[in-house]
């Protein structure tokens, strides 16, 4: 790394404590909105405790598809999945194209190659890396103190093409499915 750099690295690394403050749709069990970057961390968590159980992918190769997943979100935020009225991939790649702007050309083409490689879904740690995004999100959701007007039946599709597409992912997603069902169609007592 040459000096000069150094103002380029922290740059991006203030820009990207956005991240911190950038809120999703779901709760912490605590009832406080959950941000992209704690979403991001327990997808990490996710991806490095499940790598004995998923032979021939690359542990390393899936975590950086999940780190940078979302950078882009530290410019314009979160769009919840049912709030979305078109493909937000070009606006996403847009914010992050001027989040990594300050680094040096060769780790902003490292960057944008393993972005661009994720939403592709173009190999198998990209098509685990938007999996294991959609099953922390069904996740989180049946775990956080959602508002009372929370749609949970919208998660019962959510992401299915992509959770689906792995044994290991959809034997995961299966209780937390069925967790979602519930708190989408709790059982009411009428009885005085």
């Amino acid at each position: 790394m040459v000096d000069t750099d150094t103002g380029r690295y922290l740059a991006f690394f203030r820009a990207t404590e956005a991240l911190k403050d950038t809120l999703r749709s779901g709760h912490t069990r605590g009832g406080r909105p959950e941000s992209t970057a704690e979403h991001s961390w327990r997808l990490c968590l996710m991806a490095f405790t499940l790598a004995d159980a998923l032979p021939g992918i690359d542990i390393g190769r899936l975590i950086e598809r999940l780190i940078i997943h979302d950078l882009g979100e530290a410019i314009s935020g979160d769009v919840p999945a049912p709030a979305q009225q078109d493909d937000k991939t070009a606006d996403e790649r847009r914010d992050l194209l001027a989040l990594i702007a300050p680094l040096p050309e060769p780790t902003r083409i490292r960057l944008l190659a393993r972005w661009d490689e994720y939403n592709a879904v173009a190999t198998p740690e990209a098509r685990l890396a938007k999996g294991l995004d959609r099953l922390e999100t069904v996740l989180q959701h049946t775990q956080g103190a959602n508002p009372p007007d929370f749609d949970y039946a919208f998660n019962l599709a959510y992401g299915r093409d992509h959770t689906d597409a792995h044994p290991l992912l959809a034997a995961l997603r299966a209780p937390v499915d069925a967790e979602t069902a519930r708190l989408a169609n709790p059982k009411r007592d009428d009885r005085p």
